[in-house]
Order: structure tokens, then C-alpha cells, then sequence
């Protein structure tokens, strides 16, 4: 838990605070042990945000301002977790697919009784006031002064191009007697880094709800040329310039990645959506979007919401009101999966310490089986790295799904490798990056990490798909001897962690060259984790995807062209639900091992489709519609190139395995 000050991507607004050493070593984390700092105590290394040098001290923190600290609980048998985990989730297992009930998880890995008082009475005698207990972690208040003796360090002010923040200025110590009872420490440092989505709405109106026959674009790949009245493309560009296709529909999509053939509607299964906040229109517009578009509303009891709307808290910082990532994402689910129940999880901000509740509430309440994020955080900012405690919190709830029979997927970001041209062009995009990364949660060896694509459509269907990147010109009018410049550089996220290592299941498939070659060059001895595992349609001009919500301030309902991997978690999700349909209603779990397992079947995405291979610069003509306010302007917008991350055969670092197919989702049948 944290104070009510912002942070700044996807974190919780916490602070950088710690972990035992268990925590970190399954978490793939490379951090120094704990080391007793004198007989009574256990420091938590690596717990001071990088902000709290000597040269930004501001002083002490005034001693009876007030603190909220959460200490995240350990658990009993880390190891054990983990190795359960792993072996439920493995196929060549003889615990696969043994899934324990969320009583048996809690007797046989949650925080003991005794664990629970001893971390209490510690905090009680320190003179902090323990709110809440759960079975996660404790929340505390308290002053500055009692913080500083519970946790044996100093709090000051530190000057930061955020403002004045106050943090711990060394690193959290802890009684010895509790160290193995506690996960980690939040709270103690002030951040400005909060989630943030993963989506993009292209500048236009809706394209409408009928596709077929709008002049200003195509039904398919290369469908219409542009009109004479566009600028003609540059020397290397495609050409003829075609107009980019019409924002794509439910149908579109499930008729590309094999969906119809299968016959597969998620029947039996159980997604759920988190996000913060939630739309009070959220099934109405879902149902209004589906009649629209040829499929079936929600029946009676399809959709539920949990969200409690009076603890709501952050709501300028996090965009309280901007309700399209939530209709993103139940209707893109719902769209892959008509049949499977939605329930969307509102977290009360987009701070880690709500987040990582909503998250909890799911396992410890067995709310789904399948669990959709579109929302993401760098690791390593100019202002300080990740919270270790935070990563050691939601590995702790991912693992549990896992144990039973939960799957979480995250997408995987829309800045590319994260780097300095990713953050200055891109959208949405973290300005505070201090180098190429990959984001988190995404990037946790727990959850299946779900990149973009562009997917280009024929007469038939599927035709072609290629990396999620968009570089846009400016909005160009009718006639121009050149094109305006831009830009903009739009792209699905990926790369090598530096921290965590690679996983049991991306050994079978991905190249030890890729997994040993940091961003920046640098090679590893050990492989780590790479990212994504798996990719479908997310482009945002080249292949948008039609959404449709009411717009909170004038409760008029639209629809509209959306994209980023944000599009693709969810539909991502549908796919996992057929697929657990295909195998008589058995959760798929934890689905990277079934993933990397089934590689073959994918779509294998690379950077020069043999359809468009001619073209050393992919491109469209994204034409803006009658409904527009700028009607008649033109856009040339090139796609296919993700910046630092190149598309090959087998598994990349901008597609992963690919994309799902029809023979890839009904295997999920075969050998259960």
C-alpha cells in the first residue's frame, strides 16, 4: 500500500522496497543476500530507491507525518510453491494438471497463524497500527517516527524532477526473528510510477459499424489503391498505394485465427479482466457492439463486475473517465470466446497496491480461469528501478494461479524495445525510460506475455501477418507535393529481461543466441527470459480493431478504430478459453509450456511477408473517413519494422512463436 502520491508506470504506488532472498531467487531476481546487520536484525538489500543519494537530501522527514506501509507476507514452503507450480504446469509431469483447490493452496503454502502474529506483534510494538490483514500481507499506519524504528532506517526528503518525495535513505532492516515470514517491504519510499494501458485509439470517428463498401478503406489487403488525390508515396514505399483496411471486426478476427473453423465459443470457461476503475455502460456497449456486428449479447448472468466504486482513489492521475481499455478488452474477449463468462476485476487505481489486490482476489477467490491484463510498467526509470517488492508480490499471486489451474496473460507493451526512440515518438510511451527494457508484469516468468502483430486479410481471410509497427506522417492534405512529417513510431513490445531468468519452457524453442544477448549487446552466461510468448493482431492503422463504449462526459455510444497489444491480450484470452473447451472444460493453466509445445502449429510471423516481400518498406494509405473531423486527409503510414526487435523464422523477439491457428487451439483436445 502507499500514500496517495502518484508513481509512474504500473507499480504500485509504493516504493522500492525489498524481499527475502527466497522470494528473489524463484523470482529469477538477482539481488545480494540478506545480511544481518548486527545479531537482531536482517537487512533487506537492494530497498532504496535510486532517487535517496546524498546529493538530493533534503533532511529528515518531519518525525509525526504520517506513513502507510504494506508488508507483504512470504508464505510457508517458497520452494515448495515454486517446484508445485512448475510441475502442475509442466506436460511431461506426472503432477500435470493436478490443481489444487484455493483451501488446499492456503493450508499448504499461504502464511501460517503463527507467521501472521509474529509479523503483527513486531509492528504493534513498534508503535504502527495494523488496518488490515490479508492473507497476503498487512497494511500498517503510522508516523515517521515509528516507521523508522520498525523498519531500522531513516526517512528523509529527497528532491527529484517529480518534486520532493520522501524515502528510506538505506536500505530496510528487519527483525531476524520475522525475516522468514516477510516477502517484502512497500511503502516506505514515495513514487510517482503508476500503470499505465497498453492500447491506442487511431485519430479518426468510427470507421461505423458497417465496414463493407466505405470508400476510405479497404475490406482487405490491397483491396483499393489510393485515390489521386493522395500524395504519392516515396521511392521504396509500396506501390501501388493502397488504402488501409477498414477496422476490423469480431468475425474478421475469429475467421483469421482459425476460430470459426474450430466450432469453439469458450463454453465452460471463466475470463477475467483487470483493469482500474470500470464504466457503469460496460455491458450494455458489449452487447450494443456484438448485435452490431452479427454476434450474440451477453445472456442473463454472462457478465459480472467486481468494483467498489466508493474506494476509488488517484482518479485525475489515472485517467479516471477514459473507459476504452475496459471495452477493449471485454469485447475483444468476448469476441473470441461468445460463450465463455466475463467478469471484469476493478482495482481501485492503477497503482501496484490495488492492483496486486485485484489480482489476489482472483486466486484467493477462485474468481476465473483465465485472468487478462493490458496494462504494464518499465523496470529501470531515470527516477529508479522497479519495486522488488512489488515483482516478488504479484510472482507470489501468479505461482498460486498456476498451483490452481489459473492462467494470466499481460500484454507486452507498444514501445518496441522500450529505448530512447521508443519513448520520445512513440505513444503512450515512458519518457522515464533509462534504457531499452522490457516491461513488467509482462516479462515475469508466470505469465504468458502476449505481443502484436499487423495482419493483413485476403478475399478469404487470413493472408499474411507481420510485426505490430506503425510509423505514421503527419495528417497530409488532398493534393500536397510531399507528405507532412511525423513519425510517430507505434510497436509491440519485447526483448531480453536482465534480471529474470529463462524459464523451463522457452528452452525447448527459443535460440540461446537471443536469450544471452542483453538489449544493449551485452552477453550472458545464463539465458534469461524473453518476451513475448505468443502475438496476435494489434496494429493500430494497418489493422485496427473496431471498439465500441459510451463516452462517460456526453453518454453517447461510438465505435472506433483501437490498437496495441492491449488488442491482443484479450483475444488472446477468448483463445485460451476455446481451448480449454477443446479439452472437455480442464483448464488450460499456466499456458506457456502448452505454448512453446505446440510452436509448430503457429503462425510463424516474420519481418518480410513472401506476399509483400517486394516492398523494403511496407506501407498504406490510411485515408480519414466522411465522419471525421478532418475528413479527406491522408496519413502514409509504413508498417511491419519493430524497432529493435527483427521478426525471423522460429521464435522472435518481436512475435515470439507467433500467432495462433485452428490446429493450434483444437490440440488443446488431443491426449486428455
Amino acid at each position: 500500500m502507499t500514500e496517495a502520491v502518484p508513481r509512474h508506470r504500473k507499480r504500485i504506488a509504493t516504493a522500492t522496497t525489498l524481499t527475502a532472498v527466497a522470494a528473489f531467487v524463484s523470482a529469477g531476481v538477482a539481488l545480494a543476500a540478506p545480511s544481518n546487520a548486527d545479531s537482531g536484525s536482517t537487512t533487506l538489500t537492494g530497498t532504496t530507491p535510486g532517487y535517496a543519494t546524498p546529493s538530493a537530501d533534503l533532511g529528515q522527514a518531519a518525525a509525526a507525518a504520517q506513513v502507510t506501509v504494506r508488508v507483504y507476507l512470504a508464505g510457508q514452503d517458497a520452494a515448495g510453491l515454486d517446484a508445485y507450480a512448475q510441475s502442475v504446469s509442466d506436460p511431461n509431469s506426472a503432477n500435470y494438471k493436478h490443481f489444487l483447490s484455493t483451501t488446499e493452496f492456503r493450508n499448504r503454502f499461504g502464511a501460517t497463524q503463527a507467521q501472521v502474529d509474529a509479523v503483527t506483534k513486531w509492528l504493534n510494538g513498534a508503535g504502527l497500527k495494523v488496518t488490515n490483514v490479508a492473507q497476503h500481507w498487512v497494511d500498517v499506519t503510522g508516523t515517521v517516527d515509528a516507521a523508522q524504528k520498525a523498519f531500522g532506517t531513516k526517512l528523509h526528503n529527497f528532491a527529484t524532477p517529480d518534486g520532493a518525495l520522501r524515502s528510506n535513505s538505506t536500505d530496510v532492516k528487519i527483525p531476524a526473528g520475522v525475516s522468514a515470514a516477510v516477502l517484502g517491504v512497500a511503502g516506505l519510499a514515495q513514487s510517482k510510477q503508476h500503470a499505465v494501458t497498453n492500447h491506442q485509439k487511431n485519430d479518426t470517428s468510427a470507421r461505423g459499424p458497417v465496414q463493407n463498401n466505405d470508400p476510405s478503406c479497404s475490406d482487405y489487403y490491397g483491396q483499393k489503391k489510393a485515390p489521386a488525390t493522395a500524395p504519392a508515396v516515396p521511392a521504396g514505399y509500396t506501390t501501388p498505394a493502397t488504402l488501409a483496411q477498414c477496422s476490423m471486426v469480431p468475425s474478421e478476427l475469429r475467421d483469421a485465427y482459425g476460430v470459426s473453423k474450430t466450432g469453439l465459443t469458450g463454453k465452460g470457461a471463466r475470463i477475467a479482466i483487470v483493469n482500474w476503475y470500470g464504466s457503469s455502460t460496460m455491458e450494455a456497449d458489449a452487447n450494443q457492439y456484438a448485435v452490431n456486428h452479427g454476434d450474440k449479447p451477453f445472456a442473463a448472468g454472462q457478465y459480472s463486475e467486481v468494483s467498489d466504486p466508493s474506494q476509488w482513489t488517484n482518479k485525475d492521475l489515472c485517467g479516471f473517465g477514459d473507459f476504452g481499455e475496459e471495452s477493449l478488452d471485454v469485447e475483444m474477449a468476448h469476441a473470441f470466446a461468445p460463450d465463455a463468462k466475463v467478469i471484469t476485476v476493478a482495482a481501485n487505481s492503477c497503482f501496484d497496491s490495488d492492483l496486486v489486490a485485484a489480482e489476489a482476489n482472483i486466486v484467493d477467490n477462485h474468481l476465473a480461469d483465465i485472468v487478462s491484463n493490458s496494462w504494464g510498467e518499465i523496470m529501470y526509470s531515470t527516477l529508479g528501478d522497479i519495486d522488488p517488492a512489488s515483482m516478488a508480490a504479484y510472482d507470489q499471486i501468479f505461482k498460486q494461479g498456476a498451483v490452481e489451474g489459473i492462467a494470466f496473460d499481460f500484454s507486452s507493451g507498444d514501445c518496441m524495445n522500450q529505448d530512447t526512440l521508443s519513448t520520445q515518438t512513440g505513444l503512450n510511451c515512458d519518457s522515464t525510460a533509462s534504457r531499452a527494457q522490457v516491461q513488467w508484469p509482462t516479462s515475469s516468468a508466470w505469465v504468458t506475455s502476449v505481443g502484436g502483430t499487423a495482419l493483413g486479410l485476403d478475399k478469404h481471410g487470413y493472408s499474411f501477418e507481420a510485426p505490430m509497427a506503425d510509423t505514421r506522417s503527419g495528417r497530409t492534405a488532398p493534393g500536397a507535393a510531399s507528405w507532412t512529417p511525423e513519425g510517430s513510431t507505434f510497436g509491440a513490445g519485447g526483448g531480453v529481461s536482465e534480471t529474470i531468468a529463462q524459464p523451463w519452457y522457452q528452452t525447448w524453442t527459443v535460440p540461446r543466441s537471443l536469450s544471452t544477448t542483453l538489449m544493449d549487446g551485452t552477453k550472458t552466461k545464463q539465458p534469461k527470459r524473453t518476451v513475448p510468448d505468443i502475438s496476435l493482431n494489434g496494429d493500430l492503422y494497418f489493422s485496427s480493431t473496431l471498439v465500441g463504449s459510451t463516452d462517460a462526459a456526453t453518454g453517447v455510444y461510438s465505435e472506433g478504430g483501437f490498437g496495441g497489444t492491449s488488442v491482443s491480450a484479450p483475444s488472446w484470452a477468448g483463445i485460451l478459453a476455446d481451448a480449454q473447451q477443446a479439452q472437455w472444460g480442464i483448464p488450460v493453466g499456466f499456458a506457456n509450456p502448452a505454448i512453446y509445445a505446440r510452436s509448430w502449429l503457429t503462425n510463424d510471423v516474420v519481418q518480410n511477408p513472401r506476399q509483400i516481400a517486394t516492398s523494403p518498406t511496407h506501407s498504406v494509405i490510411f485515408e480519414y473517413p466522411a465522419t471525421s473531423p478532418v475528413a479527406g486527409l491522408f496519413r502514409l503510414v509504413s508498417y511491419g519494422a519493430d524497432e529493435g526487435l527483427p521478426a525471423s523464422r522460429g521464435y522472435d523477439l518481436a512475435t515470439g512463436v507467433g500467432s495462433p491457428t485452428a490446429s493450434f487451439i483444437r490440440s488443446f483436445g488431443f491426449g486428455h
